[in-house]
């Protein structure tokens, strides 16, 4: 996992599909699953249905704490420290720990977003505070938006030890993350997370663009720590968790073939819908952001 000096499974379990499973129990069974089958790292956020998703994954773990890579993202979008300390101190409680191995801030999309983080008194204040009281061991910073805003973040060379950010075989020739932000990520020894492998809400399988299995062996085949797979049922779970299990990376000439046969699909936008909409930006942001929080997601 990048410098941190961990190691992780090739695929990590999404924090917001958990808020999505039908009940509590259904939760419990993902994440007892998972890892039984080897999976160690869990996303979250404090904003995931409105904390439920962490106060889910907090009662699933129970007793398997100490198993698990243990990651939440704070939710400030250019709110000070104060802010971030006290959603920090709510994720600990909600997920039943007295400290997190990852903490990033969430949702860096807005153009802004690097100028309100990195002023006087805000967010990147909040992480290296948690980092000295021993609250969290590492911090970083996601995002879905553009990579040109993921580069200005780096640019303040703050001392992250992590980055999230979507890489799918559609990215690959639209508005690239794994172009543009990946090399440099690299570059600075960060661990990198994937995330959106099949397009956010499954646009990418759903409409063809790409099976599960090229999907999600294409995101795992990028230089990355791991894959963030959202998962909100026994039968995802068990799909998934059978292309990892089997996994061998692309060859370069796959990976290429793949990426041309999606570049027709890819040069909309149509499904990375979290790069072109609104739709798969969270209500905590737009408001904070003057947008509205009514828009839903495609069925």
């Amino acid at each position: 996992m990048g410098k941190t000096g961990l190691h992780v499974s090739v695929i990590g379990l999404g924090g917001f599909h958990l808020g999505s499973a039908k009940d509590q129990g259904t939760a419990n069974d993902i994440v007892a699953h998972a890892i039984d089958a080897g999976v160690n790292f869990f996303d979250n956020a404090w904003d995931y249905h409105d904390g439920l998703s962490e106060t889910r994954l907090g009662e699933a773990l129970q007793g398997k704490r100490d198993k698990v890579i243990l990651m939440t993202k704070v939710c400030t979008h250019g709110r000070d420290a104060r802010v971030a300390m006290q959603m920090l101190e709510e994720s600990l409680r909600r997920l039943r720990t007295d400290h997190l191995d990852v903490w990033q801030i969430h949702e860096v999309i807005y153009d802004n977003d690097p100028d309100l983080i990195f002023a006087p008194g805000r967010a990147a204040e909040a992480l290296l505070q948690a980092k000295q009281q021993g609250k969290v061991r590492f911090v970083g910073f996601s995002g879905h938006k553009d990579p040109a805003i993921h580069l200005r973040m780096l640019a303040h060379d703050f001392p992250f030890d992590t980055i999230q950010m979507p890489l799918n075989c559609l990215d690959a020739t639209f508005r690239s993350f794994e172009q543009r932000v990946l090399p440099e990520a690299n570059r600075r020894g960060l661990a990198v997370f994937g995330m959106k492998s099949f397009g956010g809400g499954g646009e990418i399988v759903k409409y063809g663009a790409a099976t599960p299995d090229e999907a999600l062996r294409y995101a795992m085949s990028l230089p990355v720590s791991t894959t963030i797979s959202g998962i909100e049922s026994p039968d995802v779970l068990t799909q998934n968790l059978s292309i990892a299990t089997k996994f061998s990376p692309m060859t370069a000439e796959e990976m290429r073939v793949l990426r041309e046969r999606c570049r027709p699909l890819a040069a909309d936008g149509r499904f990375e819908l979290f790069k072109t909409t609104k739709m798969y930006d969270g209500a905590v942001g737009r408001a904070q952001h003057h947008f509205p929080t009514t828009e839903k997601l495609p069925a």
